[in-house]
């Protein structure tokens, strides 16, 4: 039985949270939760429901985009 989406979408995000957290790179928190949360709604929204996928795609997703604004 998989979980309620919503309970889903917070699980993935807090996943891809506490990772960039203790890798400390986030410098923006409040960027880095509409980020995260933008992210894993549209991954969710294009069916994908495996919460460590959600939460590892969004953490590549979020390394990637650090990468375009620095360089």
């Amino acid at each position: 039985m998989s979980e309620p989406i919503p309970w889903l979408i917070e699980n993935a995000i807090q996943i891809a949270w506490d990772y960039l957290e203790r890798s400390g790179e986030i410098i923006d928190a409040e960027e880095t939760s509409r980020f995260l949360l933008k992210s894993v709604d549209e991954m969710v929204l294009k069916v994908e429901r495996r919460k460590l996928m959600l939460a590892n795609r969004a953490i590549d997703a979020y390394r990637f985009r650090k990468l375009r604004l620095v360089s």
